[in-house]
């Protein structure tokens, strides 16, 4: 659970994130929302993903039809998009696992499985057993710079 106060969404400057609903939303949960630069459509790939795989679920109403429609569909796909969407950036991983350091036994069990798969079958696989995706070591939006002290 993120407390009050202590989340930032980055978002681009699409009409719906620049609506007075969502900005009314987000001040309501208190999310701070910070936006692209203008023209700049690449600014923050990560957020762009998210909107995207949000976009494209299964589900994703043309229109929500009040304001606790979209709370409750945006609280399943938050629950989802953390404990249960695997993320091709994040080594396949959901980001939960990956944020509460649980990547290492989630890869340990993924190369049992593939393991197990390869012994089985190795006819299915070309070459070599098959090997998980490593975690990442690092993700970031904007990356802090390192201070100077003087």
């Amino acid at each position: 659970m993120i407390k009050k106060g202590r989340l930032t969404i980055h978002a681009d400057r699409g009409s719906s994130m620049t609506s007075k609903p969502v900005a009314f939303l987000m001040a309501d949960l208190g999310v701070t929302k910070t936006h692209s630069r203008p023209h700049v459509s690449d600014d923050n790939p990560y957020s762009g993903s998210q909107f995207q795989t949000l976009k494209y679920r299964p589900g994703f109403p043309e229109r929500f039809g009040s304001l606790q429609d979209s709370r409750a569909f945006c609280a399943a796909f938050f629950a989802w998009y953390n404990e249960e969407h695997r993320d091709s950036g994040l080594g396949l991983l959901a980001p939960a696992v990956v944020h509460h350091g649980l990547a290492p036994a989630a890869i340990k069990q993924r190369r049992a499985v593939l393991d197990a798969a390869y012994s089985v079958h190795p006819e299915r696989f070309v070459g070599k057993p098959p090997q998980p995706l490593p975690a990442p070591t690092e993700v970031w939006i904007n990356k802090p710079q390192p201070q100077v002290l003087t």
